[in-house]
């Protein structure tokens, strides 16, 4: 009888265990355009980025602040930095993925730290920015 109980617990704990990870997929989108830029809109494959960062949603998608709280667990960038930012934020959108010249910020030091490694990340603007996707 303990058997059967302890193979119930097993499979539920399974069955739960597939149902979130079924969910999160279901919920996490694929590509999106991130819009917005005078260069062109930014071609960005969730999925592709999510592996890389082994799942660690909060490479890119930072606790809130306590003068503005999420609406989501992970919102997209632009629902609190926009252009101009909107207090209480107090950086904007391109602030939110790296600075002006496009040398530093979370999406280009994750670039450079992946060529680092040998893998072929887009450094330059024009391989992320693109008019066709404004």
């Amino acid at each position: 009888m303990k058997n059967v109980a302890r193979i119930l617990a097993v499979l539920i704990g399974l069955m739960l265990i597939v149902a979130v990870v079924a969910y999160a997929a279901e919920t996490a989108p694929g590509t999106v355009v991130l819009k917005g830029a005078p260069m062109g809109g930014v071609k960005f494959d969730h999925k592709a980025h999510e592996t890389r960062a082994a799942g660690k949603c909060d490479t890119c998608h930072h606790a809130s602040k306590p003068a503005k709280a999420l609406k989501s667990p992970h919102e997209n960038c632009q629902d609190c930095h926009t252009t101009p930012p909107v207090a209480p934020v107090t950086t904007k959108t391109q602030a939110a993925f790296h600075n002006p010249a496009a040398t530093a910020g979370v999406c280009i030091d994750c670039h450079k730290a992946e060529n680092a490694k040998g893998k072929k990340a887009p450094t330059k603007c024009t391989e992320c920015h693109q008019k066709a996707n404004a």
